[in-house]
Formats: C-alpha cells, structure tokens, sequence
C-alpha cells in the first residue's frame, strides 16, 4: 500500500476547503435564480426566505474564506469578484425584477424604479474604494433586497414605494461612509447583537407575511434608523478630526 505524505494530504484538504468556500459564495446565486421563480406566483414568504438565505451566505463567507486563507490556497480564483457579481445580483437584480414584476408599483413607476436601482448600483459597485480600508461601505451599500421586504411589509402605496426607492438611490451618490455591522471597528459587539436581532425579527415578518405584527415592524425600522443615523455620526466625526489635522 502506498502511504501519501501527510504534508500532501494536508494540503489537498485545504485545496478542497478553499474550493468549498467559493461553491458556496456562488451559491447563492443559484438560490437567486429559485428566488425568481416565487415572483410570477406572489409567494413573498418563499421569495424572501431564499433571499434571507444568501444574505447568511454573505454574512459568512467572508469569514471563512479568510479562516480558510483562500485566497492564498485558490489564487486563480478572485473571490472578492466572484462575491461582488454574487452579490449584484442577488442584492440588486433580484430585487429589481420583483420591482418590475410586481403589484408594487405603477407600470411606469416600476421601469423607472427598476432602472434606478440597477443603474445607481451599478456605480455603487464598481467604484475603487466602494469598500474603505477601515470596513465600511462608500455611499448606500445597495441594500435593495431589505428595501423590496419593506415594500411588501409596510404596504404602501405606489407612489410611497416608488419615493422610497428614489430616496436609496440618491443615497447611493452621497459620500457617507456605512458601517459593515460585523467588521467596522467602532461599536462593533453593538453592532453584531443588534444585527442579529435585526435578522431574526426579520425572519419572523417574513413568515407573518402578509399580516406582519405593527409593534415588530417598527422594532425593526428604529434597527434600520440606527444603522443610518449611526453610519451618519460616524462619517461627520471622521470629516472633523481630519479638518483638525490638517489645521
């Protein structure tokens, strides 16, 4: 019987391991395409549930891709890309298309949303520093999947939703720096329990669609205004201390 080096050994499983991680960055992807499919039928709670599903893969595979050191292991292979492409469609062409597709919006509200979201995101992404080097986001991190959810919880009207995606586009353009809950150092144990709360009590309004609890639904927004009145805070203290420096 041959005997394998153990060094050998070890460094196909962490070939394999490093591989798994990008399958499984990809993977929501596929889970994207299933998410789709329930946009002709109207079934939000399975839209939304599959979409709760590649933000958790998102949540994660950062972190184990650097656990994993794969980029080191898999140099052929650009995660950071394979996760931005993931992620644009996930985060924005899925949800576009629900914008488009569904009941939501006047017909031409809906075109002209749709395009905002895709063109406004499109910037969003492929800017050099979309992702600062103190792990926060450059401008609205294209969160439109939370705003699609928001759309169907809060019920509005067309012309409401259609001011609300008009709103998180501009932002998109405005320069404040956001914070990446479970990375940017300031607060960050806040930060990462309330995001966890946040997440659960959103995947409880997801299964309570379409009769969501009033009280939970707002617990959930004063989440949404502290991140943004946060990341505000944050931005506007960074841009004073540099203006007294150079002073």
């Amino acid at each position: 019987m041959i005997e394998v080096p153990q060094i050998a050994c070890v460094k196909l499983h962490q070939l394999v391991a490093a591989w798994c991680v990008h399958i499984f960055t990809a993977s929501s992807a596929v889970i994207g395409v299933f998410a789709l499919r329930e946009i002709a039928h109207e079934h939000w709670n399975n839209f939304f549930g599959l979409l709760a599903l590649t933000v958790a893969i998102d949540s994660c595979d950062g972190a184990l891709a650097r656990y994993f050191r794969v980029k080191e292991r898999v140099p052929s292979i650009d995660g950071a890309l394979l996760d931005n492409i993931v992620d644009y469609f996930t985060y924005v062409l899925v949800p576009a298309i629900f914008v488009f597709e569904s009941k939501y919006f006047t017909s031409a509200g809906a075109v002209a949303a749709s395009c905002m979201m895709v063109l406004s995101s499109a910037y969003q992404f492929s800017q050099v520093d979309a992702k600062t080097e103190d792990h926060c986001f450059k401008g609205w991190p294209s969160y439109w999947n939370v705003v699609a959810l928001y759309i169907v919880l809060l019920d509005l009207s067309p012309e409401s939703n259609f001011g609300i995606v008009l709103f998180f586009t501009v932002l998109v353009f405005v320069p404040v720096k956001y914070i990446y809950p479970s990375r940017t150092k300031q607060y960050r144990k806040l930060n990462v329990l309330l995001g966890l709360l946040w997440g659960i009590s959103m995947l409880v309004l997801i299964l309570q669609i379409p009769t969501p609890s009033a009280w939970l639904l707002w617990l959930s927004l004063a989440y949404v205004a502290y991140y943004m009145l946060l990341s505000f805070w944050l931005t506007i203290r960074e841009e004073k201390r540099q203006t007294q420096h150079l002073q």
